[in-house]
């Protein structure tokens, strides 16, 4: 066959679309079209026979399910090389004996490797971007990471960690400096690649270094993407130093907005929940991490009752271990039912929603339309079919009815540039969507398994049945980056015996048995 990995028109067929129609999750058989990086229509049912025939690739999606491309909210792809070196440890130990020495001895290869290893799992388990929260801050590290997924084409937020307080503290001008040198070498919020500023946590930042960084990303439209409340250790620490919780130290700076991205939140008061509600924050919820740390469970539901969008995140694989997105959703389904006692605390459409939204939910968080997400338990009671449906805006907007239009050339729009926009940690609209004019970022994963079958909601498959192996088919951008379970981009057998290599000579360099 010949390399079909770019081609300039896709027809997917026969699978499973999920979508929203803005109330509810929607299941339907029918077909996709691609054009170059956009999706150009949306149907159900049979494809016409016009699509078929200028399709330069017919993929059958045949018992597969057809959703936007997943987003991994939150990942540390250093640690890669970590995996498994520092299990059964809380958060400070974890982070004391294991993480802070071995990466302090990473150098720009270890970073280039372990990062294109890290985002080769990812497209694997079907995620088309993610956030690299990114803690080596020497320039060469950050280039190699941020070649490594040039070279994969996955899309990626690198969130520029920093720190000025405590070990391996940097001087505010100095990371000022770093941030505008990243900022002009790497930031386009029309490419695959964007930034973030990422402060690491609140108790290692002070007041004027929080507020000066996260005006210059402000001002670039950048969004700030920090660890908040992973630890209860933490946030006394922070009341110990200004007698502030994380979420009021950030609100009381002028730092918490809409452009803020929270990550783990997992020892929030109510107060500090409707803080975040206000401001039209994102949170990120990585319930795996959460689990394996200790560090407990994020009221999640508290937060979607609030109208607070929330994206899942795998965290790094040093506390994971693995990238495998679809097993956090799984995961963060089962700890919510578990923290609250409540059966019906999250629904498999719910989920779906966590791991296919982008931005423009914090948009809608922030409107006052919280309503058609935070239902209460007596509606959640009432479906019968409840597994299969999400929030109203659980990771999509403005759809009507776009599930079933598009047949032919109707469902086409003119979008042309029009779709993209400088909001850092995003830089297209349409992500999270099936609709006609959205970036072409698809996920298709393969039911047709034992694990999977008979499916009688392919919602429910997803977050219960599926895994990343599961996954069939990924397309960034149109371009077909796993391929009937192949990668395209990488000869994964040589980088896993390179990573290998690197890995061991890593270890003996950091003095980690």
């Amino acid at each position: 066959m010949a390399n079909q990995r770019t081609v300039s028109s896709i027809l997917i067929e026969n699978g499973t679309l999920l979508f929203h129609d803005g109330q509810r999750l929607i299941e339907q058989v029918g077909w996709l079209a691609v054009e170059g990086d956009r999706i150009a229509a949306v149907g159900a049912g049979e494809a016409p026979d016009e699509r078929r025939a200028r399709a330069g690739r017919v993929i059958n999606a045949r018992h597969m399910a057809v959703l936007p491309g997943l987003v991994n909210g939150h990942t540390h792809l250093s640690q890669t090389f970590l995996r498994g070196l520092a299990d059964d440890r809380p958060l400070l130990r974890w982070l004391r004996e294991v993480m802070w020495p071995a990466q302090a001895a990473m150098t720009p290869e270890d970073m280039y490797l372990a990062a294109k290893l890290g985002l080769v799992e990812n497209l694997r388990c079907g995620v088309t971007w993610l956030v690299q929260h990114h803690k080596l801050p020497g320039r060469e590290h950050v280039d190699a990471a941020c070649r490594a997924a040039a070279e994969v084409g996955i899309r990626m937020t690198l969130a520029r960690g920093w720190v000025d307080l405590g070990p391996a503290a940097e001087p505010l001008d100095a990371i000022l400096a770093e941030m505008q040198w990243l900022y002009e070498t790497w930031h386009n919020p029309q490419s695959p690649i964007t930034l973030a500023s990422g402060p690491l946590a609140p108790w290692r930042c002070s007041d004027d270094a929080m507020r000066e960084i996260t005006a210059l990303a402000r001002s670039w439209g950048a969004p700030t993407h920090i660890h908040v409340a992973e630890a209860q250790d933490e946030v006394e620490m922070m009341l110990a130093r200004c007698g502030k919780r994380h979420i009021e130290w950030l609100a009381d700076l002028g730092c918490l907005g809409p452009d803020t991205e929270l990550v783990h939140a997992v020892h929030v008061t109510d107060a500090e929940l409707d803080l975040i509600a206000a401001s039209g924050a994102t949170v990120v919820h990585c319930p795996t991490s959460n689990m394996y740390l200790a560090s407990g469970a994020a009221p999640v539901r508290k937060m979607l009752d609030r109208g607070i969008p929330v994206r899942l995140g795998t965290d790094g694989s040093g506390s994971n271990n693995s990238q495998d997105l679809l097993e956090c959703a799984k995961i963060a389904a089962l700890l919510a039912k578990h923290a609250t006692g409540d059966a019906q605390a999250l629904l498999p459409g719910d989920v779906v929603g966590m791991v296919t939204r982008g931005r423009g939910d914090a948009e809608r968080g922030r409107r006052g339309d919280a309503g058609t997400r935070g239902r209460g338990d007596a509606e959640r009671g009432r479906r019968g079919d409840a597994g299969t449906r999400g929030h109203g805006d659980a990771g999509t907007r403005g759809r009507g009815d776009a599930g079933t239009r598009g047949h032919g050339d109707a469902g086409t729009r003119g979008h042309g540039d029009a779709g993209t926009r400088g909001h850092g940690d995003a830089g297209t609209r349409g992500r999270g969507e099936l609709v006609a004019g959205a970036v072409a970022d698809i996920t298709i994963v393969d039911l047709n398994n034992p694990r999977c079958q008979p499916v009688h909601s392919a919602a429910s498959a997803l977050v219960y049945n599926a895994s990343g192996a599961d996954v069939h088919t990924v397309i960034v951008g149109g371009e077909i980056l796993v391929d009937g379970g192949r990668v395209t981009v990488v000869d994964e057998e040589a980088l896993m015996e390179q990573c290998r290599l690197a890995a061991a000579a890593l270890m003996k360099r950091a003095g980690i048995e």
